[in-house]
């Protein structure tokens, strides 16, 4: 199978790439990366894999019709990891998230559509069924977004189960939980708080710090999405969780605690607009048809995530 990964130096498209070239997705015989990279793409990301020849780079944009028709006819599938993906910045700037997670996603379709012969898959998020106050979100809940970012990720699943229903497109498309681990943006979570750490900053959480979310280890993720391409049922969602809930502060205890440090440091900010509570998915459903379960441990990955931005303190500068 030859790949197209869309937003491969951005986080959890580097990560996919990176067990690629490990022998993990025995399936895929070849990678090419398309990334526009943003302040989230960074090339350093995969620089090493295309210096050795074990990917190819393309760098463009999904929201660009004439490189995507020129390209797109080359590849059995397209996995789309590009988006503009922090809560924050869509509060801020929401024209951006609806350029890149509506439009770049619709001329994608629109390409494979044509193409004739290439599955999608859309990468997804949690966050598009909203909070959750009790139980846990199964594939077949209504959508309820919260944020600019979260209704962006829902409009991109909609767009592409209509192109699967219009033109029976082969679609597929996983929701995420929370991801942590290597190469990860510092505005997010865990590598923003391992920064203010190490910089011996304080540690801001929002609100009182009791809002929950399922966390996922990046490469356990990128495993499920690799079985969802391979085996995932057309026109089908899959949810790719964790099953490791936790609170905001509980996230930040753990990690002051793991670096010998005390919890003297977090200071409560004025909560964000729109903060969503919980998130939690039901993952039976990839449990049984993709035959994916989580094999790590959230303590385990998160040493190990601490550890790899400890050698790599230019990522969280």
């Amino acid at each position: 199978m030859d790949v197209l990964i869309t937003g491969g130096a951005g986080f959890i498209g580097s990560n996919f790439v990176r067990e690629f070239t490990k022998g993990e997705y025995p399936k895929i015989s070849k990678i090419t990366v398309l990334d526009k990279l943003t302040y989230a793409g960074d090339f350093n990301n995969i620089k090493d894999l295309v210096d050795y020849g074990a990917i190819q780079f393309i760098q463009g944009d999904i929201c660009d019709p004439e490189l995507i028709r020129e390209i797109i006819g080359r590849f059995d599938s397209v996995v789309n990891f590009a988006a503009e993906s922090h809560v924050d910045r869509s509060i801020e700037n929401p024209n951006e998230f609806v350029l890149s997670n509506i439009v770049g996603v619709q001329n994608l379709i629109s390409h494979v559509e044509k193409s004739g012969n290439a599955r999608f898959l859309q990468v997804s998020t949690d966050e598009v069924y909203g909070s959750v106050s009790t139980g846990s979100s199964i594939e077949s809940d209504c959508l309820k977004p919260s944020s600019v970012y979260s209704a962006s990720k829902a409009s991109a699943e909609l767009l592409a189960l209509s192109s699967f229903k219009t033109h029976g497109t082969d679609v597929v498309i996983t929701r995420s939980s929370n991801n942590f681990g290597p190469f990860q943006h510092v505005e997010k979570l865990i590598p923003n708080i391992i920064s203010k750490v190490l910089n011996n900053a304080p540690v801001q959480i929002y609100g009182d710090g009791l809002n929950i979310r399922d966390w996922i280890f990046v490469t356990e993720n990128c495993r499920g999405i690799y079985s969802a391409l391979v085996s995932g049922e057309t026109g089908h969602a899959y949810n790719i969780g964790g099953n490791e809930l936790h609170t905001n502060l509980h996230i930040a205890e753990t990690i002051m605690e793991i670096m010998g440090k005390t919890s003297s440091k977090i200071e409560f900010v004025q909560d964000r607009k729109g903060h969503d509570y919980r998130y939690s998915l039901n993952t039976e459903k990839s449990n049984k048809r993709l035959g994916f379960t989580p094999t790590e441990t959230f303590r385990s990955n998160l040493a190990q995530t601490i550890e790899w931005y400890l050698s790599h303190d230019k990522k969280i500068a």
